[in-house]
């Protein structure tokens, strides 16, 4: 069986907490070979816990070496479009998690980097490669008509869930101008992704590119693109946002925020004219968790049916599996830059209802 050597670009919680182990549990597939981190503390404890001899404090010095196939990127987002520009530039394939930029012209540079060194791109969005998710879709394209959608996320702080289920080890010796440069660049970034907008839209757009990116992601792997955005509106300084999409014959209705009260509320779910179909799923960052698929239908005259399936497994194991399938036997990224980039575009129109309230 082919197996490939991984560089990790980032030791924060998505790679301690989910990535590491899921290619662990793949180890005849994968091999970690290199880690990167700009906190030295960080990587010395990351790399003895998972036994990895390959550290670097620069991602360039990582992506350059030759002890890496696939590049990992799980460093500070507005770090990632420079990130996966870099790894493409040295033949090296890449997942890079959400958001994979902030702005379409850099997707679009993504898409095009990829396609001319010839490298797979992936984008971390886990839950499409589900095998829950992948059922979900196929039942929904057999109901006619769908009547009415909705998309549904509202969870706590991730720091509620992290904190008592996972030990994550933090670094201690960055200093504080580092940090505060990190914001900055994420402003700058926003800023040159949409315009110069209130400090509202900017954490609205901040969570679509982060939270509400899985989100309308899955939602076009189950429904398809919207036609246009009906009306998108935000509240409680850029933490809640409600939208309507416009689908042809019927509408999805979104809505997504963020609260204090420790729990991962999130579903999708499509009404048919004798069936609802729903798709329950939780926190990434307590593994293995299930994933729920919910069908309510009609029986006879008066009869009514509501099964309930549930999946185990790991959802970030199944999109490593996926990369795997790809790269040795030619599987279709779902994924892809590409995709990416109408994630992004629908973004922007959101952003636009945004601005005119």
């Amino acid at each position: 069986m082919q197996s490939y050597r991984v560089g990790i670009v980032g030791m924060g919680e998505a790679a301690q907490i989910l990535h590491l182990p899921s290619l662990a549990y793949l180890r005849e597939k994968f091999e970690v070979t290199a880690l990167c981190d700009v906190s030295r503390s960080v990587l010395d404890a990351v790399g003895d816990q998972w036994g990895v001899a390959g550290r670097y404090l620069e991602y360039r010095d990582l992506v350059e070496s030759d002890d890496n196939d696939i590049v990992l990127v799980s460093n500070p987002s507005p770090l990632h479009y420079e990130v996966t520009m870099a790894a493409i530039e040295t033949g090296k394939h890449v997942l890079v998690e959400k958001p994979m930029c902030y702005s379409i012209t850099e997707a679009h540079e993504i898409a095009e980097a990829a396609r001319s060194r010839g490298v797979t791109v992936q984008v971390g969005y886990m839950r499409r490669y589900a095998p829950a998710f992948i059922e979900v879709r196929d039942r929904v394209a057999a109901l006619e008509p769908v009547r009415l959608a909705r998309v549904h996320a509202v969870i706590g702080s991730n720091a509620q869930i992290i904190s008592p289920t996972s030990k994550v080890f933090r670094g201690t010796d960055l200093s504080p101008s580092v940090i505060q440069q990190g914001k900055e660049k994420d402003r700058r970034a926003i800023t040159q992704a949409i315009g110069d907008v209130s400090d509202t839209i900017a954490m609205a757009y901040y969570i679509l590119l982060g939270l509400s990116s899985h989100d309308l992601s899955a939602m076009r792997e189950i429904i398809g693109d919207p036609k246009r955005v009906l009306y998108a509106a935000t509240r409680f300084g850029g933490r809640s946002i409600s939208a309507a999409f416009d689908y042809g014959d019927y509408v999805c209705h979104f809505e997504t925020g963020i609260d204090e009260i420790p729990r991962f509320d999130a579903h999708i779910e499509v009404y048919g004219n004798n069936e609802v179909v729903r798709v329950q799923y939780d926190t990434p960052y307590v593994r293995n968790l299930n994933t729920v698929m919910t069908v309510t239908e009609s029986k006879g005259l008066h009869g009514l049916s509501h099964n309930e399936r549930r999946w185990w497994g790991d959802n970030f194991t199944e999109e490593w599996e996926s990369l795997h399938a790809t790269l040795t036997d030619g599987l279709p990224v779902r994924t892809t830059p590409e995709d990416f980039a109408r994630d992004l575009e629908l973004f922007a129109e959101m952003v636009e209802h945004f601005k005119s309230e």
